[in-house]
């Protein structure tokens, strides 16, 4: 089961003017968008996969996250390998 979060891309240029890029006009009837860096997004994403999939190899090992400890070091901390990843980012 793989899971999708739609999104877009928000373009800013350098005189501070934003953009929205949504060729499937996904969010035609939206008011308000969040910005979020594209690899956090696709990490948003795999975490949501391997949470349906209740595939987390090691999860009750992990005791505490430190707010200064990105999300995506979640995979390591979890045992998946760069194999592992790359499956994962092909369902997507």
């Amino acid at each position: 089961m793989s899971y999708k979060i739609d999104n877009a891309i928000i373009k800013k240029d350098k005189l501070g003017n934003i953009t929205l890029i949504d060729p499937k006009r996904i969010f035609d009837n939206e008011e308000a968008f969040i910005a979020i860096k594209s690899d956090d997004l696709i990490t948003i994403q795999l975490l949501i996969n391997a949470i349906l999939a209740n595939d987390f190899k090691r999860w009750r090992e992990i005791t505490s996250f430190s707010d200064r400890e990105s999300v995506k070091s979640l995979f390591i901390r979890l045992g998946y390998t760069k194999e592992d990843i790359a499956d994962m980012l092909n369902e997507l």
